[in-house]
C-alpha cells in the first residue's frame, strides 16, 4: 500500500506550498493529461493518465511509495475523495483543496449559488439531472462525454432555458458562452465543461438565504395536499394526500399529472423537488394551474390537450396521477411504463377496468375505497363527503443484469 496518498485539487492557480510539497516527493502521479504536463511532477515519478479512478485507486493501493492524485476543483466535492476513501480500496488520503468548478463557473457568471442545485449528469444519470433543470430555476450541472450541453439541450426540448457554460475553467483554452438552450445543441463542447441552468419562474426569496439549494418561496407555507376550492370530483385533500404518498415523487422525478384540475397535486408534487407536466384539455384549468404555480413558487410545464393523444410528445415519466381519462388513458399510460401509476374512480365498475388495464400491463395493483366526510368543527354538521376508489400501480423491479446480459427498463 502506498506510504501516504495526497489529493491535490488544482484550479489552474499556482500550486500552493503544501501542494508542492506533496508533489516534489511522489514517486506515483495520477491526473489528467494537463495535470500530468505540470512542470512540478518529479520527471522519475510514474505517472498514471486517470480514466477510472477505481482503477487508478487499486493501482495506487498496490503502490510501494508516495503518491499524489490530481483532480480538477475541489476533489472532495462530487469528486475522487470518496472513490479513493472506500473500504475496498484502505487509503488514507491527505486533501489539498482547491476552488470548486461550481463556485469558479458562477463567479465567471458573477452570480450567487447558495439557491442553486448541483447535479452531476453522466449518460446513466443525464435525464434526472435534465429533470432537476426542469423543476428549478437555477442549477449547475457538472457533465461528462455523452453528457454534456448539446444532450441537456436536446432533453430539456421546449423547456426553454439559459445556458451559461464554463469550458476548461482555469485552464488556458477557459472559456464563458451565454446562449438559450435551443441554440446549445448546434455547438460542439470542450470538456471539462460546467454549465449553469437558469431560467423559468424565479422567485425572490422571502427570508435570508440559509440551507443550501433552497429558495425559502418554494416552500413559503407549511403543509400539502391542503383543501382547494373547485377541485371536482376526485379532487378532495384525502385522495390527493393518499395519491402524493403512493407516488412519492422526488428530486429527479418526472412528474406526469393527468387532468391536472385546478393543478393542487401538480404544485405539490413540484415543491417535493420533482419536475412535473401538468396536462389539461380545459384551457381555463390550464391557466388555473399556471396560476397556482406561480402563487407557490414552483415550476410546472402546462400542457393543453387531451389523453393520450398528447401524451405521444411528451418525455418520459417516472410516477404518473391519471385524474381523467379513466382506463383507456391509464393503459396509454402504462405503455410508458412508469415506476408507479395511481388514478381514481367513482364507480366500482370503472375501478375494476383501471385495475384490469394496469394488471394486463403488468403492474402489481392494490385498490381502496376511501370515504372522507368534512365536519364543520363549530356545529360539527357535516359539510362534504367523499366516496371515492383508489388505485395504485408499481411496475414490478427488474432482475439485476447477470454476465452479458442487456440493460433492464430504467
Amino acid at each position: 500500500m502506498a506510504d501516504r496518498v495526497t489529493v491535490i485539487g488544482w484550479d489552474g492557480s499556482a500550486l500552493t506550498a503544501a501542494a508542492r510539497s506533496a508533489l516534489s516527493a511522489a514517486t506515483l502521479v495520477a491526473g489528467a493529461a494537463h495535470h500530468l504536463a505540470l512542470p512540478e511532477v518529479p520527471p522519475a515519478a510514474e505517472r498514471i493518465r486517470l480514466g477510472s479512478v477505481g482503477l487508478a485507486a487499486r493501482r495506487i493501493a498496490g503502490h510501494r511509495g508516495t503518491a499524489v492524485v490530481f483532480a480538477d476543483g475541489d476533489p472532495g466535492f462530487f469528486g475522487v475523495v470518496r472513490t479513493l476513501r472506500a473500504p475496498e480500496h484502505g487509503l488514507e488520503v491527505e486533501v489539498v483543496p482547491a476552488v470548486s468548478s461550481v463556485a469558479a463557473a458562477f463567479a465567471r457568471a458573477g452570480m450567487p449559488w447558495d439557491d442553486a442545485q448541483v447535479v452531476v449528469a453522466h449518460p446513466r444519470t443525464l435525464r434526472r439531472a435534465v429533470n432537476v433543470c426542469r423543476a428549478h430555476p437555477k442549477v449547475a450541472v457538472l457533465t461528462s462525454p455523452g453528457a454534456g450541453p448539446a444532450e441537456l439541450a436536446l432533453l430539456l426540448g421546449p423547456v426553454h432555458r439559459t445556458f451559461v457554460i464554463c469550458e476548461e475553467l482555469g485552464t488556458a483554452g477557459e472559456r464563458v458562452t451565454v446562449l438559450t438552450s435551443d441554440k446549445a445543441a448546434d455547438h460542439s463542447w470542450r470538456d471539462p465543461n460546467v454549465v449553469i441552468v437558469i431560467g423559468g419562474q424565479v422567485c425572490a426569496a422571502a427570508e435570508p438565504a440559509w440551507l443550501l439549494g433552497q429558495n425559502a418561496a418554494r416552500t413559503a407555507g407549511r403543509g400539502w395536499a391542503r383543501p382547494q376550492p373547485g377541485t371536482g370530483e376526485g379532487g378532495s385533500a384525502t385522495l390527493r394526500a393518499a395519491q402524493l404518498a403512493r407516488l412519492g415523487p422526488r428530486p429527479g422525478d418526472l412528474v406526469w399529472d393527468i387532468g391536472a384540475g385546478s393543478g393542487a397535486l401538480a404544485v405539490d408534487a413540484a415543491a417535493f423537488g420533482a419536475a412535473v407536466i401538468a396536462v389539461d384539455a380545459d384551457p381555463g384549468a390550464c391557466a388555473r394551474v399556471t396560476a397556482l404555480a406561480r402563487t407557490r413558487g414552483v415550476q410546472i410545464q402546462v400542457v393543453a390537450g387531451r389523453a393520450p393523444l398528447v401524451l405521444e410528445d411528451l418525455p418520459e415519466p417516472d410516477v404518473v396521477r391519471v385524474g381523467a381519462g379513466g382506463a383507456p388513458v391509464v393503459s396509454a399510460v402504462a405503455d410508458r411504463r412508469p415506476e408507479r401509476i395511481v388514478s381514481h374512480a367513482s364507480t366500482r365498475d370503472e375501478a375494476e377496468a383501471i385495475g384490469r388495464a394496469l394488471t394486463e400491463h403488468g403492474y402489481a395493483v392494490e385498490c381502496a375505497l376511501l370515504q372522507s366526510v368534512g365536519l364543520d368543527p363549530r356545529t360539527w354538521d357535516e359539510q362534504d363527503r367523499s366516496v371515492v376508489f383508489l388505485l395504485a400501480a408499481e411496475r414490478p423491479r427488474t432482475a439485476p443484469a447477470g454476465p452479458g446480459s442487456g440493460p433492464g427498463v430504467g
